[in-house]
């Protein structure tokens, strides 16, 4: 078993997956350049068991939330005039802008798990959306609150969010970002961001449950459960810290580390290749 590494990278996509830097680069990333081969621990099943400690998290800290969501989208499909409460409309969002990851998933299945985790893939895609990131962070008013959303704008957020299948290119940062671009406060866009991510990553599960109980069977439950239950804590810890330090900050801060970590990532790439 390799309980340290697995707590490790637990904390790690617990940390990257809330915070916009891209939790898939991290987790595809570190376990090459620490020189973990344990297949486990370089499995996409991991991985998911891991965004399984994430689910735990955003469920947690937004449960009240998820309740009322729940039930007010229950009471749209028995009172079709239920459909325009608040809570009503964005769970029928948050069901729109889920979508077009589901579609991109089913299309490019095969280029997320093989091309799209390259090195050098995924430092472009830390630097490039994170440049992203700041243009968003700069010429944007930031004066919507996620009431005001429309079903366009959670389409165009769901469209966006599609691209975060790939690694570099961030869950949270990317539905931040389109956020932005629609004008929405920095922590409203953030809530949205999280909330939409629980049925992206439970769509995941669902799709991968086969997979995961048998690899808990066959390489070790207790490591998988090691790593889903750091995830969670930390990924608790950091959806509080983040929507709590948007009220008053930018986003330059994760800017810069997108740039600087993906300008590395490129690099070590670039040269291990021409040598």
């Amino acid at each position: 078993m390799f309980l340290a590494e697995a707590a490790i990278l637990g904390i790690v996509q617990g940390i990257t997956e809330f915070l916009p830097i891209s939790s898939s680069a991290h987790l595809t990333l570190l376990p090459p350049l620490l020189g973990w081969n344990a297949r486990l621990l370089n499995s996409l099943v991991f991985d998911v068991a891991l965004h399984a400690g994430t689910l735990l998290a955003v469920l947690a800290y937004f449960r009240q939330d998820v309740l009322k969501l729940a039930r007010a989208f229950g009471r749209s499909l028995i009172r079709p005039r239920s459909l325009h409460e608040p809570e009503a409309k964005l769970a029928w969002q948050i069901i729109l802008a889920t979508l077009p990851a589901v579609l991109f998933a089913l299309l490019f299945r095969e280029q997320i798990e093989t091309l799209f985790r390259s090195p050098v893939w995924v430092g472009g895609c830390l630097v490039g959306f994170g440049l992203l990131l700041a243009v968003a962070e700069r010429w944007t008013r930031k004066r919507r609150d996620i009431g005001e959303m429309r079903l366009a704008d959670a389409l165009l957020i769901g469209c966006a969010q599609a691209l975060s299948l790939m690694p570099g290119v961030s869950r949270s940062g990317i539905t931040i970002t389109a956020g932005l671009a629609m004008n929405f406060k920095r922590d409203e866009a953030a809530r949205f961001a999280f909330l939409l991510s629980i049925p992206a990553i439970l769509g995941a599960l669902v799709f991968q449950m086969g997979s995961l109980l048998q690899t808990a069977w066959d390489q070790g439950a207790f490591t998988l459960l090691v790593g889903t239950l750091c995830a969670g804590i930390s990924g608790y810890v950091c959806i509080k810290f983040l929507l709590a330090y948007l009220k008053t900050r930018t986003l330059y801060i994760f800017v810069i580390y997108r740039v600087v970590v993906g300008l590395l990532i490129l690099g070590w790439a670039l040269t291990g290749r021409a040598g």
